[in-house]
């Protein structure tokens, strides 16, 4: 294959979302093939699942969707079923990055599918970790899953195209409410200068 084939499945660092703790990005470039409930011991309760597929067209690096430190990851030999097949999310090779911070936390699942049979970690426990910050990547053909907490809203269909690291899919509910609390405080102190003052003092 050609170096520009490579150069574009396997790009760089992106962190368009860095700064905005309350969105969550999309950890891998593809496409939206399952949004489901399932129980997660990480998460003490049913969580919210993302599965992405990533076509052999599609970047197949993975990237950090929030700020925080990698608390494990977790490698499990499987078998290299379609990563299209539904069982292949829990049947294939995969391997989980965990990553939490002081508001959430989350499950980035790196799964092997029949023409990828190679996953690479790049980042490992006590790492801390950018929002858009590469964490590994999977050559060719494979599926990334993200399990969410129950406080956080998806906002992506079954279908839609996302792009790692840029791709809003989800937002935190409780960051959310924090801002917009937040932001009427704001507006009323900056009316409350009164005329002929701006934040810099008298004109």
């Amino acid at each position: 294959m050609s170096a520009r084939f490579f150069a574009f499945s396997f790009p760089g660092p992106r962190e368009e979302s860095r700064g905005r703790p309350e969105v969550c990005p999309g950890p891998g470039d593809g496409r939206i093939i399952e949004l489901a409930e399932e129980p997660h011991p990480y998460f003490g309760a049913k969580t919210q699942v993302i599965r992405i597929f990533l076509s052999i067209f599609d970047v197949h690096v993975q990237h950090s969707p929030i700020s925080g430190t990698v608390t494990r990851t977790e490698y499990k030999e499987g078998k290299f079923l379609d990563a299209r097949d539904p069982k292949a999310a829990h049947e294939n090779e995969s391997n989980s990055i965990y990553i939490e911070n002081a508001h959430t936390k989350v499950v980035v699942k790196q799964i092997a599918g029949l023409v990828a049979r190679r996953i690479a970690c790049k980042v490992r426990r006590g790492d801390i970790v950018r929002v858009g910050q590469r964490l590994g990547l999977i050559r060719f053909g494979s599926q990334v899953d993200l399990y969410l907490p129950p406080e956080v809203e998806v906002c992506v269909a079954l279908g839609d195209r996302v792009v790692s690291g840029v791709s809003v899919v989800a937002m935190n509910k409780k960051l959310m409410a924090q801002k917009s609390v937040q932001s009427p405080k704001s507006d009323v102190q900056s009316r409350d200068l009164g005329p002929g003052t701006s934040d810099l003092g008298p004109k």
